[in-house]
């Protein structure tokens, strides 16, 4: 599987990054990845690791939070996209999902879902086959589509954050915390979706995930940041059998399952970081 996963087109390319909030917070501190085409590319770590400002400062929306990429570069198919604003990034091809579920609330879903088609110049009929994509593989959706999207369930407004992102036709799609707040079930069936998207439409995604187990069992490649930098990185496959990706990730050691609290969690940072 790594063979596959090197021969693959590199579509998005991050080199050693820096990203600073407020000209005095160092956040991220020379990450590096690659997503190639076709594959899901999963982005670890806990909470406040640097994942979501990793997603931004590709699609460029670090500079409403007064952040910047002071270091580094980010090339899409091999040109600079650093200095494209959102929308030029969108119709390259490259959308975020954002973490959280953003929906219009006081709007249907089905309008939700058109406002995602809103920077195509492709026409009617591209977009209304977007939109029977769409309900093809979120048939829920298609039920609800004239419900308010205030009104809809949590696992619903997370398909509709992901609809309207399919609406824009893309090429890549950087993907925030879909699990959060979602009972396990609805997580499975999530994943399963952008799984078969992958596969069956060829969307590449970057996934950004605290939960290790689900990413890392439907992703390609992972990446696993600390503390704004990348401590450790492979094919997914390998990582759920790495030692220590079991124990401090999953929860699991050779001895079995373990608690987070008996984790010492500078012996790890020492040890990967070395």
């Amino acid at each position: 599987m790594l063979d596959d996963v090197e021969k693959r087109e590199t579509l998005l390319e991050v080199n050693n990054i820096e990203v600073i909030y407020n000209h005095v917070i160092l956040v991220l501190k020379g990450v590096s990845l690659s997503v190639p085409k076709g594959g899901i590319t999963a982005l670890l770590g806990g909470n406040g690791a640097g994942k979501t400002t990793t997603l931004k400062a590709i699609s460029n929306l670090l500079r409403g939070e007064r952040g910047e990429v002071t270091k580094g570069s980010i090339m899409y198919r091999g040109q600079p996209i650093d200095d494209l604003n959102p929308a030029a990034l969108v119709k390259q091809g490259v959308i975020q999902v954002m973490e959280g579920r953003h929906c219009f609330e006081h709007l249907t879903v089905e309008e939700n879902l058109m406002t995602g088609a809103y920077t195509r110049g492709d026409g009617k009929a591209a977009v209304k086959k977007s939109l029977e994509l769409v309900y093809e593989y979120f048939p829920r959706l298609k039920e609800r589509r004239k419900s308010q999207a205030g009104y809809t369930s949590g696992g619903e407004q997370q398909m509709v954050a992901i609809g309207r992102a399919l609406m824009s036709n893309p090429e890549t799609v950087l993907l925030d915390e879909p699990s959060m707040g979602l009972a396990p079930q609805l997580v499975e069936e999530i994943f399963g979706i952008v799984k078969n998207l992958n596969k069956q439409e060829g969307v590449s995604f970057l996934l950004a995930e605290q939960n290790t187990n689900v990413a890392l069992r439907y992703s390609d490649y992972g990446y696993i940041l600390e503390s704004g930098r990348v401590v450790m990185d492979g094919v997914s496959s390998e990582l759920r059998e790495n030692p220590d990706v079991k124990e401090f990730y999953l929860g699991m050691s050779d001895e079995g399952r373990k608690s987070f609290r008996d984790v010492r969690s500078y012996r790890r940072r020492k040890r990967w970081l070395a």
